[in-house]
């Protein structure tokens, strides 16, 4: 999938909560440089840019409004005019208007970062292919936290998020490094 003007950076729940120790050791500790750089050059070539909160109804979670966890992380505070889709489940589509808002302004394809590669990065991935949309899922712009099966067996976030990325790819996405995305708009990776 080419990397177009009109390519939307989907921007999934960086927010600040998802740093308390609570969910346990996470992956990928670039995961915001890459965001960093994303969204930055998104915002230097004027593609669209689109910013989805979590706002969790449940109680205690460090993600419900009025929490400081409900903010978003430095690396990604949204610009002026820049769009915030507020959400209350894992994906993105459902309970907003978010894609109304991709129809209307013609946006086929998608390039998706954030937080959590297994909850609502492959949620709204998944939904994105089922409504039609085209998705670049960015390897190294999510990350997860270790989980505990139900049966007690511990998994590495390293092997949640590989085991995630293995299951959207070629179905529901195509999964790139930021390095390959950047590269395909005529940009780098900041050293």
């Amino acid at each position: 999938m080419p990397i177009s003007k009109t390519t939307a950076l989907l921007l999934i729940d960086i927010q600040q909560g998802l740093d308390e120790p609570r969910w346990g050791k996470r992956n990928n500790p670039d995961a915001e440089r890459n965001i960093a750089a994303l969204l930055k050059a998104w915002r230097e070539t004027h593609r669209p840019i689109i910013h989805v909160q979590h706002m969790s109804v449940m109680p205690g979670s460090p993600l419900r409004p009025g929490q400081p966890g409900n903010a978003f992380k430095p690396e990604a505070i949204p610009a002026p005019g820049e769009p915030i889709f507020q959400k209350t489940v894992n994906s993105a589509f459902i309970g907003t208007p978010l894609e109304a808002h991709l129809r209307e302004r013609q946006i086929e394809d998608l390039v998706i970062i954030g937080l959590t590669t297994d909850h609502c990065i492959s949620t709204t991935v998944r939904m994105a292919a089922n409504l039609g949309f085209k998705a670049i899922l960015v390897s190294d712009g999510t990350a997860t936290h270790d989980r505990t099966g139900p049966d007690g067996t511990k998994y590495s976030a390293d092997q949640i998020h590989k085991t995630e990325l293995a299951s959207l790819h070629g179905e529901f996405a195509t999964v790139k490094k930021t390095s390959e995305v950047l590269a395909e708009i005529g940009t780098a990776i900041p050293a």
